[in-house]
């Protein structure tokens, strides 16, 4: 029985990863790369740069003050070579897109965007997405205290010292 539980599990498996990926067509990669534009995808991930390079600074210079000058004159060309991230950031994204919507659902998605309430979404959507963090964080963490003080009292009830 488990021997053909593990066959049928080989085959399964075996099925999705031998499924290849979908190909976008053309006309919805390129509505797909307009949508991500509009989104300013790409201007995020560029604002992810100062950060890296922030992160990476106290690695690299270790406090020396003769490396964090020439830590610092290296920073636009590091900006430079930043550049191929971007593009494949950009076209990968765009390609989730156009393997999820239409061609034509991306551009009803992309005209949503082009409008006030949709440029008041892209603008929000970072605060929204932090302050939905919290609150995820801070209910997750009562009803882990929850459910911890609960098993506690079950496993206590059924003899067993914690």
């Amino acid at each position: 029985m488990a021997r053909r539980l593990l066959i049928i599990a080989c085959v399964f498996f075996g099925s999705i990863a031998a499924a290849p990926a979908q190909t976008p067509s053309p006309e919805a990669m390129a509505a797909a790369r307009s949508l991500v534009t509009t989104m300013k995808l790409g201007d995020q991930y560029k604002a992810l740069l100062p950060a890296i390079l922030l992160a990476l600074k106290p690695t690299l210079t270790q406090d020396r003050p003769e490396i964090e000058r020439d830590y610092e004159a290296m920073l636009p060309a590091v900006a430079d070579a930043f550049a191929p991230y971007y593009s494949s950031m950009v076209d990968a994204i765009a390609a989730i897109y156009a393997n999820n919507f239409s061609a034509s659902e991306l551009r009803d998605i992309e005209a949503f965007y082009r409008q006030p309430t949709g440029q008041k979404l892209l603008e929000k959507s970072p605060i929204i997405a932090q302050q939905a963090a919290v609150v995820g964080q801070d209910i997750g963490r009562k009803a882990s205290d929850d459910l911890r003080a609960r098993l506690t009292d079950a496993l206590r009830q059924k003899g067993h010292k914690l």
